[in-house]
């Protein structure tokens, strides 16, 4: 029966509401997250995030180390820097997380601020689109494929993709504006 009920697209997207609603709430009201979720530092806010590209790994950090580590999908083509629009790389390099979206297409998304300054005066030196949109968020709202493709692949036109449980814990441990550093 729960089974059941997490494959309904609409109670799926009801229960996301709801996460996402609570968090924020509890954010806005002041509520320090770890006395909200009895968890203790744990949910203390990250200070910065970093992906490294060949790990698939992205580390919530504070006070310069790690103390979440998730693992991640990239773009269908990971190896080097995002250069241009379609290329479906994952940029590298020094941005922020500056947007929040809790109704796109994928189960939640934060923003990348790529294209930055360097990436912009590459693509205008090779007279390229840099392309944009690049997102950290969890897997699409509608499955395109086997449960399992998402788990194993590299599937995402350049963003940076992780399962739902971890992306809401991202979401909830990052605030607008926190820096991201992208590795190879």
């Amino acid at each position: 029966m729960t089974l059941a009920l997490s494959r309904d697209p609409l109670l799926r997207s009801l229960l996301r509401s709801l996460f996402v609603s609570v968090g924020v709430a509890l954010i806005f009201n002041g509520l320090p997250l770890q006395k909200a979720f009895a968890s203790g530092d744990a949910w203390r806010s990250a200070d910065s995030v970093l992906v490294v590209k060949n790990e698939r790994r992205l580390y919530l950090l504070r006070d310069g180390q790690p103390f979440k580590t998730y693992k991640v999908a990239l773009g269908l083509n990971p190896y080097g820097r995002k250069e241009k629009e379609g290329d479906y790389r994952t940029p590298e390099g020094s941005y922020v997380l500056d947007l929040r979206n809790a109704s796109s297409e994928y189960f939640l998304s934060l923003h990348v601020s790529y294209p930055n300054e360097r990436d912009q005066e590459n693509a205008h030196r090779h007279r390229w689109a840099p392309g944009g949109a690049i997102m950290i968020h969890g897997l699409p709202n509608v499955l395109h494929r086997s449960a399992a493709y998402y788990r194993i692949s590299d599937w995402t036109d350049g963003c940076i993709a992780l399962n739902n449980d971890d992306m809401l814990e991202v979401w909830l441990l990052t605030h607008d504006n926190t820096p991201i550093e992208i590795r190879p």
